[in-house]
């Protein structure tokens, strides 16, 4: 078996709407394509014992055990190979349910795909679940362990944790969306001008000053001291001299622990003696110079948590522990502790799993103890000198039980240091008695507090702490996205964004928008490319000025990667024609409307699908939809715009020479088409689809109709404006078009505008790459070969993998079903254009389908100033 091709999806796509988050793997399956898994002797048996866990999948049967019964009965490789891949992440603390295979389209293929919760977790699985399967069909020796291992690994470095996903949870909960914004859980909550931000349990609106505040821990028992709050005496020491002048001061016993540690980490406690104390401050000042030293409060560690001023949850901490029963060994105790299925590797489940380190070993060590040791029954030993729940500690909620007095003082700890999420620290015997009179003290305030023992505590009742959180960045009414408009299509979609993104602005809107040429952020290009994919539409929804997003959504992004977004308000699909086809096993017209129907889908109930009637593929859309439906039409008489309207739809129509929006029994006439420089006095009829496309969109996005009429006169088609879309150039004999139309639907396109100016000879300078079938390179020679009188062949920069010769042979083939025309081979693109230019002919026109569209632009303009000088010359 070999790997074809292997695709990350981000966001919803050809394969998965509803599962945004998945990978596409193709796999060539050599001998055993089509061979089923009940034909290979011992093929069943050996998946089962290599993961008997596997049971639990249900397949098509739809109850346990349901894929090994399909397995015995017989089922494909490429389904064996989703299900491991599934099962592998499972194991590696990552539980990813859904999964399908299909047919390829070559034969000897399948496509594989399954879900992900991390990228690079789910590419590993795809390739050892390759690896696994083809080791059990050749009955070979695996070590599974090691792959399992690896995505545990991965999951550590990768999985945001606990806490910070627990409030992107909530967030997800109320429709609030999210972006990981760096591998250092900084994480986007909402879009644009709406967003706020978390890094841990760490917000934007936490203050710098009271974080650093926290992260001393002396100046906060200051400030707690003189403020009335019980704390315990200690001082803050640098070596072992002024060690020894703290514990005489203090006596025994004592803490130890870094003056900026966290976690626990550096910490000891219930020091009893000078070799114990000086132990402690060594392992402190491996995390920090300075060492507090304090009293050891006898007592129980309890964490109180209060978010913005409201104390919302407290929880009894307990260090990692064993009870001995007299018969078994420290190890063996800790192995039964750890095989409970609520304990993982990190931050995996809800408890962690004991490790025994060096702090273990040392405590073992101090009790002269070893792993190999039995406890007599019931002595409990503590494992580690902190209660921190990712050292293996337990969590019991006691939220309820909790002292008026001890929740006004959390409150008031949060007030003084200034945190707007804080977890303190309290060691005490009984948090329901107030903790002045039951002499105990707060030890630490920290400014990203743990959620993982309120959200899951190890007993008692969860806590949704992650609300209060969201109720504070998200108050109830207060916006967390920002409008987006999906723009699709074969042609005409970057026009119909730019003309979008001009009328939204119009409207007063700040807008980002995505084309072929760039990102625009306020009119501003940030960045030149191809910009449609979905790391683009990322750039915009991340830009904290932006309340309003236009997103050109090209095929090759929807089938690289996926949407950038999840839901969109509109969706616009313009029409889809032959182009590109053959690619990524997309090799019909029907497959490519399966593509551009992606964007529709992700529009919200409540949004609007806007769809050309015209085109029969793009109608269709309709049906699959969830959202409302806008539909547009060059025919006033389309029979399904009048179904759609007597429905009490919404229509937008080229009606008696008028862009008109029909919405039930009533008619807006928006603007007359000969008044808008767009559609070139109403000859570019191709543009007339893309205006009402865009009339549509500002129209349900709440434009006013004398804003839209506004901005439709005043968006003008140049370089400057559409670069590389109608780029109309007037010389004082002849005329030039520059258009990045490159397929046969583009060129029809021009040709019908070219039949409205009446030009005495057509001069076309084409080109074919070598990513497309023959017949669609052919198919583009003779539209070409039917619109011009002369025709110029030239070569893309980047012919995609095609022979130069053989794309003008194709093309040449195909110009000549026209009959015969004067045709030139000049490869240069500039030196093409240089070449039409300067034989030109009077009353002529010549049509640029430009690969270069800014250099091309720059060739016209230069040869326009020469023809001026020559002029003042003569």
């Amino acid at each position: 078996m070999e790997i074809i091709d292997l695709r990350i999806m981000r966001g919803p796509n050809y394969w998965s709407v509803k599962h945004p988050k998945i990978i596409v793997l193709k796999i060539a399956l050599g001998e055993y394509y089509r061979v089923l898994t009940n034909t290979i002797p011992g093929f069943p048996e050996r998946l089962e014992a290599m993961f008997p866990e596997m049971y639990e999948h249900r397949a098509a049967e739809g109850v346990e055990g349901g894929f090994f019964k399909a397995v015995h009965e017989g089922t494909t490789i490429s389904h064996v190979v989703e299900h491991v891949a599934l099962e592998l992440q499972k194991l590696g603390g990552m539980d990813c349910g859904f999964g399908r295979t299909a047919p390829a389209p070559d034969d000897g293929s399948d496509y594989v795909i399954f879900s992900y919760e991390e990228e690079r977790a789910g590419e590993y699985a795809a390739k050892a679940a390759v690896r696994i399967t083809e080791t059990l069909l050749k009955k070979t020796k695996y070590n599974v362990q090691r792959d399992i291992d690896k995505l545990h690994e991965i999951r550590e470095a990768e999985h945001i944790g606990p806490s910070t996903y627990s409030i992107v949870a909530e967030a997800v909960s109320r429709n609030i969306p999210y972006i990981r914004l760096n591998r250092n859980y900084l994480i986007q909550l909402g879009y644009g001008v709406n967003q706020q931000r978390i890094q841990a349990t760490m917000t934007c609106r936490t203050a710098l000053f009271a974080a650093e505040l926290a992260g001393d821990k002396n100046a906060t028992k200051a400030m707690l001291d003189e403020a009335g709050v019980p704390v315990p005496r200690g001082t803050t020491v640098y070596d072992a001299t002024g060690l020894k002048q703290a514990v005489a001061e203090l006596d025994y016993p004592l803490v130890t622990k870094p003056l900026d540690g966290n976690h626990g980490k550096g910490a000891t406690i219930h020091i009893k003696s000078w070799k114990e104390a000086l132990k402690g401050f060594n392992d402190a000042q491996k995390y920090s110079e300075a060492v507090i030293v304090e009293q050891f409060i006898q007592g129980f560690d309890f964490r109180l948590l209060v978010i913005n001023k409201k104390f919302v949850a407290a929880a009894k901490r307990t260090p990692a522990m064993v009870v001995g029963d007299g018969v078994s060994t420290i190890q063996e105790l800790i192995d039964q502790v750890n095989s409970d299925p609520r304990r993982g590797v990190g931050h995996e489940k809800v408890l962690t799993k004991i490790k025994v380190d060096k702090q273990t070993n040392a405590i073992l060590r101090d009790k002269e103890l070893t792993v190999k040791s039995i406890l007599p029954p019931g002595e409990v030993l503590f494992l580690k000198s902190t209660a921190n729940i990712s050292t293996g500690g337990t969590a019991t909620d006691v939220t309820d039980m909790i002292d008026p007095y001890n929740v006004l003082m959390a409150e008031r700890i949060a007030g003084i240091i200034g945190l707007d999420v804080c977890g303190i620290d309290v060691m005490t015997t009984d948090i329901a008695i107030p903790l002045n009179e039951a002499r105990g003290a707060v030890l630490e305030v920290n400014a990203a507090p743990g959620f993982r023992m309120h959200i899951s505590p190890t007993d008692g009742l969860p806590r949704n702490v992650a609300e209060p959180v969201i109720d504070m960045l998200f108050p109830r009414g207060c916006p967390s996205r920002i409008p987006i408009i999906a723009v699709t299509g074969t042609n005409g979609k970057t026009t119909t964004t730019r003309l979008t993104a001009h009328i939204i602005k119009s409207g007063g809107y700040q807008v980002g928008f995505t084309t072929t040429d760039g990102i625009y952020i306020q009119d501003r290009l940030l960045e030149k490319g191809d910009t449609t994919g979905a790391r683009s539409t990322e750039f915009v929804l991340k830009d904290p000025t932006v309340n309003f997003a236009v997103l050109e959504c090209a095929r090759g992004g929807m089938l690289r990667s996926g949407l950038g977004f999840h839901h969109c308000d509109v969706g616009i699909v313009t029409n889809v024609a032959a182009d590109h086809l053959g690619l990524r096993d997309i090799n019909t017209l029907e497959d490519m409307a399966r593509v551009k129907a992606v964007v529709p889908r992700t529009v919200s109930p409540d949004g609007y699908a806007i769809l050309n009637a015209d085109d029969d593929l793009v109608y269709a859309m309709g049906k699959e939809v969830s959202s409302r439906i806008a539909f547009f039409s060059l025919d006033e008489n389309n029979p399904r715009i009048a179904k759609h309207i007597a429905k009490g739809g919404l229509a937008a129509v080229l009606e008696n020479g008028y862009i008109s929006i029909f919405k039930n029994s009533y008619k807006v006439r928006v603007d007359r088409v000969a008044d808008i420089p767009l559609t070139f006095g109403g000859r570019a009829r191709f543009n007339i689809e893309n205006v009402l496309a865009a009339t549509l969109a500002a129209y349900v996005s709440h434009i006013p109709v004398d804003d839209i009429k506004t901005a439709l006169r005043t968006f003008i088609p140049s370089p400057a404006k559409t670069p590389g879309r109608m780029n109309l150039f007037r010389f004082p004999n002849f005329e030039v078009l520059v258009d990045y139309a490159h397929n046969p639907a583009g060129l029809k396109a021009i040709g019908e505008f070219l039949n409205s100016t009446h030009p005495t000879r057509k001069v076309g300078i084409i080109a074919g790459v070598g990513d497309r079938r023959d017949e669609d390179t052919m198919e583009l020679g003779r539209i070409a070969g039917e619109l011009f009188d002369e025709i110029i062949i030239r070569q893309d920069n980047d012919l995609r993998g095609g022979n130069p010769e053989e794309i003008v042979r194709l093309l040449t083939q195909g110009i000549q079903y026209a009959g015969e025309r004067e045709i030139k081979v000049i490869p240069e693109e500039m030196r093409a254009i240089a070449y039409a230019l300067e034989n030109a002919t009077r009353d002529s026109f010549i049509c640029i389908f430009s690969e270069q569209i800014s250099e091309a632009i720059k060739v016209v303009e230069n040869f326009r100033v020469t023809q001026d000088q020559r002029i003042l010359v003569d």
